[in-house]
């Protein structure tokens, strides 16, 4: 494609990273990967992150995380308030676990949660809300927070695509009581796979620690609390079992190239931020677009596309035009996640009509932002939109 949906973020640095761990001869989980969870709570404001192998299994050891708590434990049958558009594995976590999903309509502007209609679904069954911070648009967590305000509601961050995002000041991510992060190839910074879980309660930051790999104490420090005190004796503690956990331990090549990585991640969003303002004034030439409003200062994970419904042409036009040019592009995320067939197995329910989300599954698409300059790319895209029907 001459207008790539995602690019490569290495150089040199990850290359030199890469070999250093190959020289060691050590590639399971180590020093790499501590060092960039390190690396990576400060640059979020965090104080503790944990890596996991992808952003599904962040969202997986997150949920996780609420279930082992000793205190206001997530129970099996518990309400789960969800927005309609995102990635499957926001939702997957939550029926593994035995929870009630309600799916809550997006408001077609943000492609964030329709603020309204959330207020209305939170009853008093609910128990948490996992916000998703669609393509690099943080929500409106003042609002959110208002909402939640005197309930015993537990607030999450799916951040898998909003990495480098802020509002009021605050990562995204940072916002709910834990925030789930990825670095698959097309997201903001990548490290092979991989994704990361960041927050500030020590009970679940040791949750994690154990949940990561099988659920053994091995990885907890000598007083934590899951287990209370560890022996000394580290054959005691080799293969001691408290929680029923996973292997969801990344690769000591993934730390090692996050490193590198976390380094250049101001740059990138900056980047980001500055082809954004392009495309936004690009696009006030073409009204039969409807472009994502920002809240507070987005990351861009990409550009989404929604077509208006007097506009003298299809999605499939777009779709077609856009391959013709050599643009490459994608659904909005998962569109309308409710109408998919796994969702037969899900405990779930949806909140009064997904209108927006139904409209975004037919009439909603996204082109790629990237860490470098779009100049040529955005010519291409005038090219593109010229030649569809006026």
């Amino acid at each position: 494609m001459s207008y790539p949906l995602a690019s490569t973020t290495w150089d040199q640095a990850e290359y030199t990273a890469i070999q250093k761990v190959v020289d060691s001869g050590m590639f399971t989980m180590g020093k790499h990967v501590v060092e960039f969870e390190k690396d990576f709570a400060t640059y979020t404001g965090s104080k503790y992150c944990v890596m996991v192998n992808s952003g599904s299994s962040a969202n997986l050891a997150m949920v996780a995380g609420l279930i082992y708590r000793k205190e206001g434990a997530l129970q099996r049958g518990d309400e789960v308030i969800v927005p309609a558009v995102s990635w499957s594995t926001t939702y997957y976590p939550l029926y593994q676990y035995g929870l009630k999903i309600k799916f809550v309509d997006i408001n077609l502007d943000t492609l964030n949660y329709d603020l309204e209609q959330l207020a209305a679904a939170v009853t008093d069954k609910t128990r948490a809300i996992m916000t998703v911070n669609l393509l690099g648009n943080p929500n409106d967590f003042d609002a959110i927070q208002k909402i939640v305000a005197g309930r015993d509601i537990i607030v999450l961050e799916d951040n898998c695509e909003s990495m480098g995002a802020e509002f009021n000041g605050r990562q995204a991510g940072t916002h709910g009581l834990m925030g789930s992060y990825s670095t698959f190839f097309s997201h903001h910074i990548a490290t092979m796979e991989g994704g990361m879980v960041v927050t500030d309660d020590e009970e679940l930051y040791h949750i994690l620690l154990s949940v990561r790999a099988h659920g053994w104490t091995r990885n907890l420090p000598k007083e934590n609390l899951v287990c209370g005190t560890k022996s000394d004796d580290p054959f005691v503690e080799s293969f001691r079992f408290v929680l029923p956990g996973y292997n969801l331990r990344p690769l000591e090549m993934s730390g090692a190239i996050g490193i590198e990585q976390v380094k250049k991640l101001p740059g990138i969003i900056q980047e980001r931020r500055a082809n954004a303002a392009k495309f936004l004034e690009l696009m006030k030439a073409y009204p039969a677009f409807r472009v994502q409003a920002e809240i507070g200062k987005s990351s861009w994970f990409g550009f989404s596309l929604v077509i208006n419904a007097d506009a003298p042409f299809t999605r499939a036009d777009a779709v077609a035009t856009f391959g013709k040019f050599q643009i490459d592009c994608r659904p909005i995320v998962a569109g309308n996640f409710a109408k998919n067939e796994v969702v037969k197995w899900f405990d779930s329910s949806v909140h009064g009509e997904l209108v927006n989300a139904n409209y975004i599954d037919t009439h909603g698409l996204f082109i790629g932002n990237h860490h470098y300059g779009l100049d040529e790319q955005f010519s291409l895209l005038k090219e593109a939109l010229d030649s569809l029907p006026a």
